[in-house]
């Protein structure tokens, strides 16, 4: 059964105020067990999360002429910038995308700061929740142990916690904390219970992702990064369970902006109670609506990123067919041929090389510095020196949408007309 303990916490004397010196009483939360049954779901929650897994579905199945693959490694990105802005890094999407790129590229090295090199890192590691972690044959403690190794390298702390840990208050003791987990001799336990869930199909995917995460950051088995780890879980779980094989939703950005709820709703999932009883059935039910709005928003807004990027798509094909024309060549390119293949991969590499090109595409350099030189004579792409002898070539309006995505997932009306963006976003791009 969830309850609380009751633990003593001894004074430090070496503390810097009276304050911090405090010992006293706090108390740790021990969570219920997620495997055997043990968490029902009401009726009008199954209902919801139903509905929210049709409009994943037709996201998945967005007939976005540039390929759907595209824009689901352009929501990772999204998703992963969303990630570390809730951990308070700031960075703009061009400076993460010469940080990929660097990552990728020998003789890039400058251009971008050490935050977009963290924020690009962490792209890295959603990669790997919605690889490796899915192909696995079944997810181990060990697997997300590793997870959090690849998002946080620099973190001195790796593997489960063997201390305690808190949430909020102060820095030397945990009397004035928010919330407390559990202490560090249960965490092997709980984390060998998550994955076990993890492993199975006892519930909707949805629901399961929003158990999964609420009960991992209850849990809190490191000492940093839990917040960037759990995130990672819900693709993890959404994409094995098979509801999201092409896409990230940027459902990060929708709990960031509704963080009281999102607070609120974890606060109810640890209810202290027998799991069966009302008072836990009510707490339980309060997070999976939390979280089910937020999928549903992040869906919307999904698709009205991914029309979006239809649109741009059609209209540069319109703009690339006048340069041509201007040129003297055939309005519309072969299909097969680089430039056109190349103007389909953008929204999934809005920043390339030749060099670059001519991996993705498996053509020789001149054909792919011919395709870019094309494309930036039609205005699609402007090229940037990143280094002496590199040129890159930006696709702005790649950028531009995912900025304004932003700004409208930081709104509270996700609308920057209704009401302005809540926190610190990319300022509004400037035509």
């Amino acid at each position: 059964m969830a309850e609380y303990l009751e633990a003593s916490w001894s004074a430090a004397w070496d503390a810097p105020s009276k304050r911090n010196r405090r010992g006293g009483v706090y108390r740790p939360y021990v969570p219920d067990r997620l495997t055997g049954g043990s968490v029902l779901v009401s009726p009008d929650i199954a209902q919801v999360a139903a509905k929210a897994e049709t409009l994943v579905q037709r996201l998945t199945a967005h007939s976005a002429s540039h390929g759907v693959d595209g824009l689901a490694r352009f929501l990772l990105r999204s998703e992963a910038i969303a990630s570390s802005r809730i951990e308070g890094l700031q960075t703009s999407p061009q400076q993460v995308a010469l940080a990929e790129l660097a990552a990728h590229e020998a003789g890039v090295s400058r251009g971008f700061t050490a935050t977009a090199a963290l924020v690009a890192n962490n792209v890295t590691a959603l990669r790997r929740a919605v690889t490796e972690l899915v192909g696995v044959e079944a997810v181990a403690t060990a697997d997300i142990v590793a997870l959090h190794t690849a998002l946080l390298p620099e973190e001195k702390h790796h593997g489960l916690r063997e201390v305690q840990n808190w949430v909020g208050g102060g820095d030397w003791h945990p009397l004035d904390a928010e919330f407390v987990p559990p202490p560090p001799e249960l965490v092997r336990p709980l984390m060998d219970d998550l994955v076990s869930y993890i492993n199975t199909a006892e519930h909707a995917p949805l629901i399961q992702a929003a158990l999964a995460h609420a009960q991992f950051e209850t849990i809190h088995p490191f000492t940093d990064g839990n917040g960037r780890v759990g995130r990672a879980l819900v693709h993890t779980i959404l994409t094995r369970r098979g509801l999201t094989p092409h896409a990230v939703l940027p459902i990060s950005l929708v709990l960031l902006t509704r963080s009281d709820a999102y607070v609120d709703g974890l606060t109810a999932y640890r209810h202290g109670r027998d799991r069966h009883s009302a008072e836990a059935r009510q707490g339980t039910d309060a997070w999976l609506r939390v979280f089910l709005a937020a999928t549903t928003t992040a869906v919307e807004q999904a698709k009205r990123f991914a029309d979006e990027l239809d649109e741009l798509h059609v209209e540069w094909l319109e703009r690339h067919r006048r340069f041509r024309q201007s040129q003297g060549l055939r309005s519309v390119p072969r299909a097969d041929s680089a430039v056109a293949r190349l103007l389909n991969l953008l929204p999934a590499a809005p920043l390339v090389t030749a060099r670059t090109v001519q991996c993705l595409l498996s053509v020789t350099h001149p054909a792919a510095r011919q395709a870019l030189e094309e494309l930036a004579g039609a205005g699609i792409l402007h090229p940037k020196q990143v280094e002496r002898n590199t040129r890159g070539y930006l696709a702005r309006e790649i950028f531009e949408l995912l900025t304004l995505t932003e700004r409208r997932l930081a709104s509270t009306r996700w609308d920057t007309r209704e009401s302005p963006p809540g926190r610190i976003v990319p300022a509004r791009p400037q035509r």
